[in-house]
């Protein structure tokens, strides 16, 4: 299956055979001290910048109808997030993961974003449009 849309990633966590979790790592954009002017132009200009985790959180695909309601709340929580990593963690033996085995995986997601290993989670900006990173 391929996916393209939260949509897609949705269905996709639905069709699982074993109880899955949906992570999220919301994160936003913020400029370096020691960022270049360069580097300082194009932020101004909505470009650019380190990703930095702000909160994170775990649903079961059930819990989500769809990206806007994922965004509706998440700004209780967090108004400044620009983009939002997403990964899946698949249960066993008809049960979802434990609360320790999703805590022990966020807490690698938001080590990985801040390292800027990202590449396995599935990123989208605040319209729900994946983003791909240079």
């Amino acid at each position: 299956m391929t996916i393209a849309t939260f949509e897609d990633l949705l269905r996709a966590a639905h069709s699982q055979p074993e109880p899955q979790r949906l992570l999220f790592v919301f994160a936003g954009a913020q400029l370096p001290e020691d960022s270049t002017t360069d580097q300082r132009l194009r932020f101004e200009a909505g470009q650019g910048g380190a990703l930095v985790p702000l909160m994170s959180v775990d649903k079961s695909p059930d819990e989500l109808a769809d990206f806007e309601a994922l965004v509706e709340e998440s700004l209780e929580f967090s108004a400044d997030w620009a983009v939002v990593f997403v990964a899946g963690l698949s249960g066993g033996d008809g049960r979802p993961p434990s609360g320790d085995e999703v805590g022990q995986a966020l807490e690698r997601m938001i080590e990985s974003v801040k390292s800027g290993r990202f590449g396995a989670f599935m990123p989208f900006d605040r319209r729900g449009v994946p983003v791909l990173f240079d």
